[in-house]
């Protein structure tokens, strides 16, 4: 049996942000609503000194490829669509075979 596991890093800009209490409620209701709906891990991974940037580390384990890279695009699609005030900037995805 193949283990896949997905991994998504993804930065955000978050312009109506002013503070990093502010910043971090926004990235706490994110990462809680990416965990129930897709059932990833998420956590801030980077940026943790700026008030609007932010870089979020998602990941998902399956074994199947296609379904984990699918997770990961819902994960993306999600954020764009649900959360206007997180503006992604970059993303990248890398899917790694165990």
């Amino acid at each position: 049996m193949s283990l896949t596991i997905g991994i998504c890093r993804v930065q955000l800009r978050l312009p109506e942000n002013h503070s990093l209490k502010g910043k971090r409620q926004v990235l706490k209701s994110l990462v809680a609503r990416l965990h129930n709906k897709f059932n990833v891990s998420a956590a801030e991974v980077d940026d943790h000194d700026s008030w609007q940037i932010a870089s979020l580390g998602v990941a998902y384990t399956s074994n199947d490829e296609r379904h984990t890279a699918s997770v990961l695009a819902a994960v993306i699609s999600f954020i764009e669509r649900e959360r206007p005030d997180a503006e992604i900037i970059d993303f990248e995805t890398e899917i790694i075979h165990v």
